[in-house]
């Protein structure tokens, strides 16, 4: 399980560090207006339980799903614009269960979804040459980390 997690955090880290072509997931579409929110991407029983800003470029956004207990993350850009290299990851360490999604996209990337009630998560995103990464998150009194970085 430990080297799962590994390497699926290798994996997403590896595609946002280097911003080759590897595909975690399916890739999202992109919408043409910079009126995305998490709950148009995600569906409208996602509420917005967590977020990151990743830098001035946008916002990885972590919801939850009360009705079926699922997380979705997606990174959403401040504005719309040309294609950039863009991620969204959710990985949940205590079910080994994980996606990402990293593309080129004009809006957004993800939808991301994981099963999540009573579990911690781990989740991020990138726009451009920002990552956002936090860990531990969402675990009642448990403190997060987060990580940003520029390249």
């Amino acid at each position: 399980m430990a080297r799962t997690r590994s390497m699926l955090t290798a994996a997403a880290l590896v595609a946002v560090s280097v911003g080759g072509a590897t595909a975690l997931a399916a890739p999202a579409s992109a919408a043409t207006t910079a009126s995305v929110t998490p709950q148009s991407v995600c569906g409208s029983n996602y509420k917005t339980v967590n977020s990151a800003p990743v830098g001035s470029r946008g916002t990885v956004y972590l919801t939850y799903n009360a009705y079926n207990g699922n997380n979705c993350v997606v990174t959403v850009r401040t504005t719309t614009g040309t294609a950039v290299d863009m991620s969204a990851y959710l990985y949940v360490p205590d079910t080994d269960q994980g996606d990402g999604d990293y593309g080129r996209y004009t809006s957004y990337a993800g939808p991301i979804y994981a099963y999540g009630k009573g579990h911690c998560v781990d989740w991020g995103g990138s726009i451009g040459n920002v990552s956002v990464y936090v860990t531990g998150s969402n675990c009642a009194a448990l403190k997060e980390q987060r990580v940003t970085v520029t390249r």
